[in-house]
């Protein structure tokens, strides 16, 4: 299906020339004099060659059919990241290079959306935050009561963010899976 160039986000699957490719970052760019496009760095699926395309904002580009739907993490082992479909029971692999830095992240049973083109796994799509354990953390200074100053923290995935200062040790906490910020204290 053919569509407008300005509309890809990230995690979009374009068709270019038979071969498919996954948008990592588009950016409309306006400059103050000339036509505006829209720059797309895209990885080909077949090979993992990333490649930059410029397009004007108005030009056709056709999208792939792929399918998405919710999928839960089993496990990880030689072949890959393996999800189960909770409709069918039936299994799927995503090779290591799909997850990439999200992989700290995945948790046994968590829902992920997985974003499949004829059977191969393109896209992953996790759920925005995840609960995690501080594993490590220095302990909170007196007086520092600043709520804009962050510790150092490792969490229980090896995951390394900064946590406000009540925060200590066997602290179970909300983390933003767009950047490994913290969010709050989990309610559990």
């Amino acid at each position: 299906m053919k569509v407008i160039a300005s509309s890809l986000r990230k995690g979009n699957i374009v068709d270019l020339d038979g071969r498919l490719y996954v948008v990592l970052t588009a950016e409309n760019i306006h400059p103050g004099k000339g036509t505006p496009v829209t720059q797309l760095d895209m990885r080909r699926l077949s090979d993992g060659v990333k490649s930059s395309q410029r397009y004007k904002t108005t030009d056709q580009v056709e999208r792939a059919h792929v399918e998405e739907r919710e999928y839960q993490y089993l496990y990880q082992d030689g072949d890959g990241f393996h999800f189960m479909n909770m409709e069918s029971y039936e299994q799927v692999a995503a090779p290591e290079d799909v997850i990439g830095d999200l992989a700290v992240y995945l948790q046994p049973e968590m829902k992920c959306k997985l974003s499949v083109h004829e059977g191969v796994v393109v896209a992953i799509e996790l759920p925005q935050r995840v609960v995690l354990e501080v594993v490590e953390t220095e302990p909170a200074m007196k007086g520092q009561t600043a709520s804009s100053s962050y510790k150092p923290a490792v969490l229980s995935n090896g995951l390394r963010t900064g946590v406000p200062p009540h925060v200590g040790v066997g602290t179970r906490i909300v983390v933003s899976t767009a950047d490994g910020t913290y969010v709050e204290r989990a309610k559990d």
